[in-house]
């Protein structure tokens, strides 16, 4: 059933309860209050730790208030939720992690035999997709290794009108895989260039300090009069002063690397290792139980699970925003872009696995297949399962280019269900830079807005990381919702997805577009909401519309 986009702030939906009564969320919310408060300028390392949790109007930093929720729920009884984290490969050994791991309780380890008669042998914490392929293209070179057979040299002329539209795209493939290609290529060579000069700046500082542990002060108080070291200080102190350290030069050049070598690499056929047809929705036995990929390399989902349900309270690394979940683990993003296929079979899979939130922190600009994950969330919406989807970090206004995975059905306006939150990426800094200069944006196809700035959480082996992105900002409203479905179990998705976009920190304030410091928007204009996600808000409301 195809749901009219509406303002959901200026328009009740009338939603009924698993109790069968009937109640308007929105009547009951009431009109969502523009919060005013003075913003918290500078943030203690703690405080930047852990600011996803903190309260707006407590702390004076823009969290989602999950300390103030979890305190509000205290003698309430949860019950636990299974959230699917559709994602790379999950460390789900981490000590943070492996108490809070989904196990099927269908399957036995280790036997070779699809116990529970699901389609899938011994998938005992989850399904990995992916198999044993390392790295992918980017849909627009698949795209491009496509269809560059069929209109290579043509121009429109030469092809005949029923192939006009597909033609069309090859140009516009084309020419942004050349345009790729030639970037990437030459940001490697410049970062490789800058790395170098650092790493041999740190050398020579460590040689005449003595020591290779120093701090930047240190750094600034040599003196010398040799001009060549007087400018290793110099970009030494500079790139320190702006963050930029060995591990981040390493991170920057391994994505330009990766690029090159896979993102854009039209002779290898990464997939042929699965030996499946990926042009066949229908072809589904393959991938694997390996569900942890890479510890290596691969860090993204074991950081999105963190955030969801890290183990709260046990006096490691963090706590997770929700308290009373299983993380299982859905591999199908590899290093480039996601197949549709296996996004569409990964959302079937955790859905009828017991998911009742799905998180989806990926996201590309082209879909062959979007019909397949059309189909997958029309599933998800069938069966109860609410998912929460990264905006994506490309900072464009994506209600003028789509943003896939998408609910926005072929039309361009209405949804193809009502179970889908799309979440932007925010600062703990409730005024100008509220939005991160990052995030995607849009007053009607981004919902809402939630921390997606150094967000600290899990990494593979033990570790802890502050990443950004509107990858941390989708499981923080995931870990949210999880909430809410624990301790509201009647409640459906298209009511808790109601209750969140209802509930949040509401401000009208003018705040610098992303990607364009310089430019003023209203926050109001960068969602359908204009609020950031607000948990403490959101148990509040559940609160009254579940008596």
């Amino acid at each position: 059933m195809k749901i009219r986009k509406i303002s959901v702030i200026a328009l009740a939906l009338t939603l009924g309860l698993a109790s069968c009564k009937t109640i308007d969320i929105a009547k009951v919310a009431g009109e969502n209050q523009v919060v005013s408060v003075t913003a918290k300028k500078e943030l203690s390392k703690e405080e930047k730790d852990n600011y996803m949790h903190l309260s707006l109007l407590d702390d004076h930093i823009s969290g989602v208030s999950a300390d103030k929720a979890h305190e509000a729920l205290e003698g309430m009884v949860p019950t636990t939720v299974i959230v699917g984290v559709v994602d790379s490969g999950m460390d789900i050994e981490h000590e943070d992690l492996k108490n809070v791991i989904w196990t099927n309780a269908g399957e036995i380890a280790g036997n070779g035999i699809d116990d529970d008669k699901n389609g899938f042998v011994d998938d005992i914490h989850g399904w990995n997709f992916l198999g044993k392929m390392e790295g992918a293209n980017l849909e627009v070179t698949r795209l491009y290794k496509k269809l560059k057979p069929l209109y290579e040299g043509k121009t429109a002329a030469d092809v005949p009108a029923e192939k006009q539209e597909e033609f069309k795209l090859y140009e516009q493939v084309k020419e942004e895989y050349t345009t790729e290609f030639e970037k990437a290529t030459t940001m490697y060579g410049q970062y490789k260039k800058m790395a170098d000069m650092y790493e041999a700046s740190k050398a020579a500082i460590a040689k005449k300090l003595g020591k290779e542990d120093y701090t930047l002060e240190e750094v600034q108080a040599i003196q010398t009069e040799d001009a060549d070291f007087k400018q290793m200080i110099g970009l030494y102190a500079g790139m320190t002063a702006q963050g930029v350290d060995s591990k981040r030069l390493k991170r920057i050049l391994k994505y330009f690397k990766s690029k090159t070598d896979y993102y854009l690499n039209t002779k290898e056929n990464f997939r042929a290792v699965l030996n499946d047809n990926p042009e066949d929705i229908t072809d589904t036995h393959y991938g694997d139980n390996d569900v942890i990929g890479n510890k290596e390399t691969e860090q993204h989902a074991t950081h999105v699970a963190g955030i969801i349900g890290a183990e709260r309270n046990n006096g490691k690394g963090m706590n997770g925003i929700a308290g009373h979940v299983r993380i299982m683990s859905v591999r199908v993003v590899p290093d480039g872009d996601e197949n549709d296929k296996d996004v569409a079979l990964g959302i079937r899979y955790a859905v009828d696995n017991g998911a009742k939130v799905i998180n989806m922190s990926f996201g590309k600009t082209y879909s062959p297949h979007r019909a397949w994950v059309a189909d997958a969330i029309k599933y998800a919406a069938k069966h109860d399962v609410l998912l929460v989807k990264a905006a994506g970090n490309d900072d464009t206004d994506v209600d003028g280019k789509l943003h896939f995975p998408t609910d926005v059905a072929l039309d361009g306006v209405s949804e193809i269900a009502d179970n889908v939150i799309s979440v932007g990426a925010s600062t703990p800094y409730f005024n100008e830079k509220l939005p991160t200069d990052f995030s995607n944006y849009g007053q009607t196809r981004t919902d809402v807005f939630a921390p997606g700035f150094q967000i600290y959480s899990t990494i593979p082996n033990d570790k802890y990381e502050h990443f950004n992105g509107t990858s941390m900002a989708s499981p923080v409203v995931a870990g949210v919702a999880a909430v809410i479905r624990s301790y509201f179990p009647k409640l459906t998705a298209a009511q808790v997805k109601q209750i969140i976009l209802l509930s949040g920190n509401k401000t009208n304030q003018e705040v610098e577009l992303p990607g364009d410091a310089e430019q003023k928007v209203p926050f109001t204009k960068l969602s359908k909401t204009g609020t950031v996600v607000n948990l403490y808000k959101a148990i509040e409301l559940a609160k009254k519309v579940s008596k």
